[in-house]
Formats: structure tokens, sequence, C-alpha cells
């Protein structure tokens, strides 16, 4: 059981200062604007809330969308709102129980609180260098997300999709961040092109 709230408040935190001209930038996700990684954040704190909860979520368990032109006007207090649910629904001792859903698929609850974990400390990265913002996770929840990606690149060499791309070559000695990056596909020294 790990306690999310670190990672939420870090992730909401980023979304409320992306600037509105930043949302066509790009992003460390292939094809993905911030704008619709925005869209994607939106979503899976939803999605994942719903996992914790383990009440279906409205319109049906399935894969969080990346669309910016889903985001409306009010993604800067909306999606840090979700992320604060999303937080408080982990924290409950029987979210980490059981089985539930989450994009579409059934999978064990403490799975899913992993899957949860990696997305929100991955995507705040993410998010993060596409806007020239600073990045930082706690050590736990680092190792948490850096455990789920090591296990799910052992499983999936190649990539897993929907998730993960081909895991990217990291030396042993870099950082956990550009470990846990190279395993689900990213470049640690990516940066946006110079325009």
């Amino acid at each position: 059981m790990f306690d999310l709230e670190p990672a939420t408040d870090v992730m909401a935190s980023l979304v409320e200062s992306v600037r509105d001209d930043q949302l066509t930038a790009p992003t460390p996700c292939p094809e993905l604007t911030v704008g619709d990684l925005l869209d994607h954040i939106d979503g899976l704190s939803l999605a994942f809330t719903a996992a914790a909860t383990k009440a279906p979520p409205a319109g049906g368990s399935q894969p969080p969308s990346t669309d910016a032109a889903r985001l409306g006007t009010d993604w800067r207090t909306r999606i840090p709102q979700r992320l604060a649910a999303l937080a408080g629904a982990w924290r409950e001792e029987a979210a980490w129980h059981g089985m539930t859903q989450a994009g579409g698929l059934d999978l064990p609850a403490d799975v899913a609180g992993a899957v949860a974990v990696d997305e929100i400390v991955v995507h705040g990265w993410d998010l993060a260098v596409a806007t020239g913002q600073n990045f930082h996770s706690t050590p736990e929840l680092l190792g948490a997300a850096y455990e789920f990606a090591k296990t799910s690149a052992d499983h999936n060499p190649h990539g897993t999709p929907g998730l993960f791309g081909p895991p990217v070559t990291v030396p042993d000695s870099a950082p956990l961040l550009e470990q846990l990056l190279g395993l689900t596909g990213r470049d640690p020294q990516w940066v946006p092109a110079a325009t």
C-alpha cells in the first residue's frame, strides 16, 4: 500500500502551471501534445479512482483518451481535484485488496494501485519536461514505479502496447528516475526541440 498524495500533489502543481501556449507543445510521448497528455491525466485520474473504489466509472471502464479537444476550459482546477480524489481513494486499505477494473481490464487491485503510481510518476515527468518545469518524486513512489516497470519489461522485453514503448538502454549507474524512464521506453535526456 502506498500513499499517492505526494505524487498527485506534484502532478497537480505541474498541471496548474501549464500555460495556454504550451498546450500544443510536444511531449516525450510520441504523437502526444501537452494538451493530449493533460486529457490522458484527467481520464486516468477518474479511471484509477474508480479502480480503487471498485465502482464502475461513468461510461464504463476503458483506456483514458488522449485528445486535447476534450479538455474544456476548467482543466486547471478539474484535473487537480480529480488527482486529489485519486490519492484519497487509494488511501483506503480496501482499495488494495481483491479484484478491480482499469482501462477495460480485470486485474488484482494491488496491481492497479502499482499502475496508478507508475502513471502519475512517469506522466508527471513527461509533463514537467515538456513544459520546462522541475520534477521530483519521493523515493518510495519512485521505487514502486520502478519495480512495476521492471516487472513489465521483464515480461514484455519489446514494450507493452498501450502502456510502455520498447525499453531504452540506460546505464546501471544512472539515477533511479532515469532507469525508470528507460524501462518505459523514454529517453531520460529528452527535451523539446528548439523552435
